[in-house]
């Protein structure tokens, strides 16, 4: 009979299921995604794509639009489609109440990823990111406030009898003014906010991988120097983060899904608006105007180190920028953990590079 040890031999990969598990392991891997959630990621990639598109590029379009196109719509008239009419459903119940659905979109949104990335820290979540809301909303209505009395101030109404806009207007007559464009601001101010408050999804499915990671190296007693962004934060943040983090992300992904399409419905009302309303120069100044004040807060304000508020993505711990240090060891044990792989920035597990990791390992 043979001897059940004599299998052991130094090139077989058997091992005796009574031995004791030897006292070292491997990192923990990123579990099977299901077909739906995959879907959700290639459609989430797609509206990332989507929505940040090159900024800088962005602008040029939006300037080079409403000067050219605008030109074009005071000589020419265009042909008259359902988008011409003023009384067009996305007209009447989207471009007119355009603040609301910013705002119903972008509060929840900012709440939830800040609310994750902070670990719960409602006074970061107060001071450093739910006042760029309140900024933009002050904007918003103080220079929709300021169109409204340039245009009623130095304005005329084309019967001499009635001095202001509203008698004017009552009395059945045109009151002839400077109409800086409102929903062409708003249009472009809110595609800009929705943009850069969306920003804060870059870098959010690899919290995933630094909350098992950090865990598993917790859970060991791992002393060795780490990149980990999460290794500074207590165990209780790292708690609340893996919580808010695994509960809110479908709300997160989807929300961004209805802001791309928001943003996408806005620029197509844009161009709606540049074809059919308004004069150039009105068009153009309002344009201008919602183009420097997104740069002022967004691009000067809130790139002030220490000053409040932050931009979309700051948070306890950095995901958002930094890319994660590239690992030295070698590439086999790379392989525990994303075996270098990946997909829509997600990382891909290789089962047979797995097994082949294991039975080296057990050698």
């Amino acid at each position: 009979m043979t001897n059940r040890a004599s299998f052991k031999g130094p090139r077989m990969n058997f091992k005796d299921p009574n031995e004791p598990l030897e006292p070292k392991g491997n990192k923990p891997i990123r579990e099977a995604s299901s077909v739906l959630e995959v879907l959700v990621l290639m459609i989430v990639h797609l509206c990332k794509k989507i929505l940040f598109f090159d900024t800088n590029l962005k602008i040029a379009l939006y300037l080079g639009t409403l000067f050219l196109l605008s030109l074009v719509a005071d000589v020419l008239t265009f042909p008259k489609i359902y988008f011409s009419r003023s009384d067009n459903l996305f007209n009447q119940y989207f471009v007119k109440i355009g603040w609301f659905w910013t705002l119903f979109l972008t509060v929840p949104y900012v709440l939830l990823t800040s609310y994750t990335t902070c670990c719960g820290n409602q006074r970061i979540i107060l001071t450093k990111h739910l006042p760029r809301i309140l900024i933009a909303t002050v904007a918003w209505y103080t220079w929709t406030t300021v169109f409204n009395i340039i245009e009623s101030k130095y304005g005329r109404c084309n019967a001499r009898n009635y001095d202001t806009k509203i008698l004017c207007l009552k009395n059945g007559h045109f009151w002839n003014g400077f109409d800086i464009s409102g929903h062409c601001f708003i249009l472009i101010y809110s595609s800009l906010i929705l943009i850069e408050e969306a920003r804060a999804i870059n870098g959010w499915e690899r919290i995933k991988d630094y909350i098992r990671d950090e865990q598993f190296s917790r859970s060991v007693g791992d002393k060795a120097p780490s990149t980990n962004p999460l290794k500074n934060i207590s165990q209780a943040e790292l708690a609340i983060l893996k919580k808010s983090y695994d509960a809110y992300t479908p709300y997160v992904r989807l929300l961004l899904i209805a802001i791309t399409a928001l943003q996408i419905l806005w620029d197509v009302m844009l161009v709606s608006t540049i074809m059919y309303y308004h004069i150039m120069v009105e068009k153009f100044v309002s344009g201008v105007i919602a183009i420097l004040t997104w740069f002022v807060t967004y691009r000067v304000w809130y790139t002030i180190p220490h000053l409040l508020p932050d931009l979309p993505g700051d948070a306890v711990f950095k995901y958002n920028k930094a890319k994660p240090a590239p690992p030295t060891a070698p590439i086999k044990k790379r392989l525990s953990t994303t075996n270098g792989k990946h997909f829509m920035g997600m990382p891909i597990n290789n089962r047979s590079q797995e097994a082949e990791v294991t039975n080296e390992d057990s050698r």
